[in-house]
C-alpha cells in the first residue's frame, strides 16, 4: 500500500470540488482507495474511490471518481451533470462483445452456463430465464454459444463479473475467492480419491461417528494437496507418522450426542425445533384449510386428497383438543412440499441413486411453545411408463410399535432431505443469491455513485456477484455439488425455477408480510413491530422483527433526509429508471405480476430499499451462517434420500430385510459416503466468516459519516443493533423459551449482529457475501 502526495493549483473561483479525474500511466492497473484534497477553507476534500484503474494502455477513458457528497439527479451541480451521465453510460455498456477480465460493464443475461453439452450430452441444462424456466437475470458475459446448443453459452474459464465486484486482496488470501473456488472445483475430485465407489454408503452408524471421532485418512500430500488447501480448519497431521487426517469439526448441534443421546438427531422435538430456530426457518406454516387438498391436476397426479384425516391428526393430539379446536386456535402447521416436488418425482426416480415422494409434515403447537410431529404424508404420482396408480401413506409417532417407530424415522428422513434441498435452492441461492443480482447490476447502471440510494445500498451488494459466480462455476452448474448430493439432482435448479415462477413475490420478501403471508404473524397495532406472532417462541422472527424494525428506521432517517418531499421520488429520473428496470429487466419474468410496489412515495422507497437490504443481510445470514451448525452431522439434516419406504411396493424379501435390519435401511437411504463428505467440507466453509467481513451496522460507509443528519441516523442504527445482542443473549438464557433454552439446545444465534471471523453460527453482514 503505498501513499502518494502531490500539489495542485485550484483557482480561487473554481467553486466546491465535486470529482476528481484520474489517469493511470503505470503499466498495470492499480487499486485506487482514497484522495484527500488539503488546503481548503471549510476542510479537507474526501473522494473515495475503492476501485481498480485500469491503465492507459489498456483503458483509453480517464476515470471518474466524485466526492463524498450525495446528489439527487436534479440537484447535480452543473459542472458535474455530464460526467454522471457519462460515468454510468460507461458501465452500461452497449450489449454487445465478449466481457474481459478487469471490465466494468454491467448488464443482463439468462442463466444459459450451467450446462456443458458440448462435453457431454447428459450435461445439457435448459436454460433458466424466460417464459418455459422463469429466473432472475444474471451479469452478462456473451460468450460464445455452444456448438450443441446455441441458446447455452460456453462455460469457459471466464466467468465474467465487473472488476469492482472480485473479493479482495484480503479476502483472496485470508478466505479467499481461490479458496472457495478451489472448494467448489477440487473438492468432488478429491473425495474421489478416497471413496472409489460414490454410491458406498456408510456400513453403520459407528461409521458415521468416525468422521468426527477418528477422521478420515488421506491420500499422500502432493504439490497439489487439495483437502489441506482448501479446508484446513477440517485436516489435521498425525505427530507420530506425518498422515493427513480429515477430521470434521464436531457441530455445535452435535452436543446432546456427545451426551450419549445416540438419536438425538431424529427425536421429534428436534424435528418440530428446527422448523422454528434451525437453518431454514422460513417454511413453516400454518394450515389454514381443512381437509388439506392437492391443486395439481388430478388426472396427471392423480386424487388429491389428502391421506392425513382428522381421526389420524386427533390420535396423535388427543388430551390437548379436538382437531376443530386446534385450527381455530391455529396450532396446526406444516411443511408442504407436495404440490413443488411432485411434478419431479417421476423425472428423479429415472435417475441412478436416488428417490423422491411430495411430501407434507404436519405439527402440533403444544401448551409449551415447541412443535410436536403429528404425521407426515409421502406421496407418489401414478406413472403411465409402468401403469403403477397414485401411491401415499401416512407415517406417524408410534407409541408402542418397533415397526411403526423405524417408518417414522425412515418419514422423517425423507423430509430433512425434502427441507434441505429446497433451503439450498430456494431459501438460500434463490431468494438470497440469484434475486439479488438483479438489484445489483440495476443499481451501477440507473444510479449514479453520487446518488444518495446507491450509497445506501452499495454495502449491501459487497462480494455478492463473485460468489454468485462461483457458485454457477461449481455449485449449481450440471454435475455440480448441488446435482451430486441434493435430492432433485440434475433437476435442482428446474425445481427452483418452478419455485421462482409459482411462489416469489418481491413484496413477500419483507419480513413482516412473509409472516403474515405464511400464517405466522397478523397485524396487531398494539403488538411489538405491529404484528402479533401466531407462535410467540418462533426465534428466527421475533429475533428478525427487531433487527427489521431497527433496518427500517435507519433506511427511513436516511430517505428522509434526501427525500423531505414527495414530488422527489416521482421527479427522480435515475430513481424511476432503477425501479422500472429491477422490475421488467432484472425479473423480467414476473414484470406483469400486480402485486409490484409502485415507487411515488417516501414510505415506498422505503419499503422497497428496506426490502432489499434485509433480504442481502439478514435473511442471507438466517438460512447461510448456521449451515454447519445443523448440517455439519449429515443425519440430522440429510441432503438426499436414495431409497423408497419399505413400504411401497414391498417384496418379501426386502420386507423380511427391513424388519430384521432396519438401521440398515436406514443407512442405505442416507447420503454416501461420498455425498456425505463432500457436502459437509462445503457447508463448512459457506458458514466461515472472512477476516475482512463487514457486520450491519458496525461500519459506517464514509459518505455517511460526511453528513451530520447521516452520521447521527448511523449512530443510533449501531445502538439498536448493539441492543439487539443483549436481547438475543437474554432470550437464550430464557428457560421458559424451550426452542432456544434447554438441555442440550442449540441457542438462536444467527440474527446476532456481530461476529469474529470463523465458523460462529452467528453475525449478519451487510451483504450476501459468501
Amino acid at each position: 500500500e503505498v501513499k502518494y502526495a502531490t500539489e495542485l493549483e485550484v483557482p480561487g473561483d473554481f467553486g466546491e470540488v465535486g470529482a476528481v479525474i484520474v489517469e493511470n500511466e503505470h503499466y498495470n492497473e492499480l487499486f485506487l482507495i482514497s484522495i484527500v484534497l488539503d488546503g481548503f477553507e471549510n476542510g479537507p476534500v474526501n473522494v473515495v474511490c475503492d476501485s481498480w484503474v485500469h491503465p492507459r494502455s489498456k483503458d483509453s477513458k480517464n476515470r471518474v471518481f466524485f466526492t463524498t457528497k450525495s446528489y439527487l439527479p436534479s440537484e447535480t451541480p452543473d459542472g458535474l451533470t455530464r460526467y454522471r451521465a457519462e460515468e454510468l453510460s460507461l458501465l452500461r455498456g452497449n450489449g454487445e462483445g465478449e466481457r474481459q477480465q478487469g471490465n466494468r460493464i454491467y448488464d443482463y443475461d439468462v442463466y444459459n452456463d450451467l450446462g456443458n453439452p458440448d462435453s457431454n450430452p447428459d450435461l445439457a441444462r435448459p436454460v433458466l430465464g424466460g417464459k418455459e424456466h422463469p429466473y432472475p437475470r444474471r451479469v452478462r458475459a456473451g460468450r460464445p454459444r455452444t456448438e450443441s446448443d446455441p441458446l447455452s453459452e460456453t462455460g469457459s474459464s471466464n466467468f465474467y463479473v465487473p472488476r469492482d465486484e472480485e473479493f479482495s486482496q484480503v479476502k483472496q488470501s485470508a478466505f479467499s475467492a481461490s479458496t472457495t473456488s478451489a472448494v467448489l472445483r477440487a473438492v468432488v475430485p478429491a473425495a474421489e480419491t478416497i471413496f472409489i465407489d460414490r454410491n458406498l454408503g456408510f456400513p453403520h452408524l459407528t461409521a458415521v461417528d468416525s468422521m468426527y471421532d477418528q477422521g478420515i485418512n488421506l491420500p499422500p500430500r502432493t504439490a497439489d494437496s487439495p483437502w489441506t488447501d482448501i479446508v484446513p480448519r477440517l485436516v489435521r497431521t498425525v505427530v507420530d507418522s506425518a498422515d493427513d487426517i480429515l477430521q470434521f469439526v464436531v457441530p455445535d448441534s452435535m452436543k446432546s450426542k456427545q451426551s450419549g443421546d445416540r438419536f438425538f438427531w431424529l427425536k421429534d422435538e428436534q424435528f418440530g425445533r428446527q422448523t422454528l430456530a434451525g437453518v431454514n426457518p422460513c417454511s413453516i406454516e400454518l394450515v389454514k384449510e381443512w381437509p388439506l387438498m392437492s391443486k395439481l391436476d388430478p388426472e396427471i397426479y392423480g386424487p388429491p386428497e389428502s391421506a392425513i384425516t382428522t381421526n389420524i391428526v386427533e390420535q396423535q393430539i388427543r388430551g390437548f383438543m379436538t382437531l376443530d379446536e386446534a385450527m381455530k386456535q391455529k396450532k396446526l402447521f406444516m411443511l408442504d412440499y407436495h404440490d413443488l416436488l411432485l411434478p419431479f418425482v417421476g423425472l428423479v426416480r429415472q435417475l441412478e441413486g436416488t428417490t423422491l415422494y411430495g411430501s407434507r409434515a404436519l405439527f402440533f403447537l403444544t401448551p409449551v411453545g415447541t412443535l410436536k410431529p403429528v404425521a407426515i404424508e409421502l406421496v407418489r404420482p401414478p406413472s403411465k411408463e409402468d401403469g403403477k396408480p397414485q401411491w401415499k401413506q401416512v407415517f406417524t409417532p408410534a407409541n408402542c410399535s418397533a415397526t411403526e417407530e423405524w417408518l417414522w424415522k425412515l418419514a422423517k428422513a425423507h423430509v430433512l432431505a425434502h427441507d434441505s434441498g429446497y433451503h439450498e435452492l430456494v431459501s438460500h441461492f434463490l431468494r438470497t443469491h440469484a434475486c439479488l443480482e438483479p438489484y445489483i447490476i440495476a443499481t451501477n447502471r440507473q444510479l449514479s455513485a453520487m446518488h444518495p440510494i446507491h450509497r445506501l445500498l452499495h454495502p449491501h451488494f459487497r462480494y455478492t456477484m463473485e460468489i454468485n459466480s462461483l457458485a454457477r462455476q461449481a455449485l449449481i452448474n450440471a454435475d455440480g455439488i448441488i446435482e451430486l448430493a441434493f435430492s432433485p439432482l440434475k433437476y435442482s435448479m428446474q425445481l427452483g425455477s418452478a419455485v421462482y415462477d409459482q411462489r416469489w413475490r418481491f413484496d413477500y420478501e419483507a419480513l413482516p408480510k412473509d409472516l403474515i403471508r405464511r400464517g405466522m404473524a397478523v397485524e396487531d397495532p398494539s403488538a411489538p413491530h405491529g404484528l402479533k406472532l401466531t407462535i410467540e417462541d418462533y426465534p428466527y422472527a421475533s429475533d428478525g422483527l427487531i433487527l427489521w424494525d431497527g433496518l427500517h428506521q435507519w433506511v427511513a432517517d436516511y430517505v428522509s433526509h434526501y427525500y423531505p418531499d414527495p414530488s422527489l421520488i416521482t421527479s427522480d429520473a435515475e430513481l424511476q429508471s432503477w425501479w422500472t428496470e429491477i422490475r421488467t429487466v432484472g425479473h423480467g419474468d414476473k414484470k406483469d405480476e400486480p402485486w409490484w410496489p409502485s415507487l411515488a412515495t417516501p414510505s415506498d422507497l422505503i419499503e422497497i430499499v428496506t426490502t432489499i437490504a434485509w433480504t442481502a443481510s439478514a435473511q442471507h445470514a438466517a438460512v447461510n451462517f448456521g449451515q454447519y451448525a445443523y448440517g455439519g452431522y449429515f443425519p440430522n439434516r440429510p441432503s438426499i434420500a436414495r431409497t423408497n419406504m419399505p413400504t411401497e411396493d414391498p417384496t418379501d424379501e426386502a420386507w423380511k430385510q427391513f424388519i430384521d435390519t432396519p438401521e440398515k435401511a436406514l443407512l442405505e437411504m442416507f447420503p454416501s459416503q461420498f455425498q456425505a463428505v463432500v457436502v459437509m467440507a462445503i457447508l463448512d466453509v459457506l458458514s466461515n466468516h472472512s477476516v475482512d467481513e463487514e457486520y450491519i451496522g458496525q461500519v459506517m460507509e464514509p459518505a455517511w459519516g460526511d453528513d451530520a443528519v447521516i452520521r447521527a441516523a448511523f449512530e443510533r442504527f449501531n445502538g439498536r443493533m448493539k441492543a439487539l445482542e443483549v436481547v438475543i443473549d437474554g432470550r437464550n438464557a430464557n428457560e421458559k423459551l424451550r426452542n432456544r433454552n434447554g438441555a442440550g439446545v442449540l441457542p438462536y444465534e444467527l440474527l446476532k449482529p456481530f461476529s469474529e471471523p470463523g465458523v460462529t453460527g452467528k453475525g449478519v453482514p451487510y451483504s450476501t457475501s459468501i
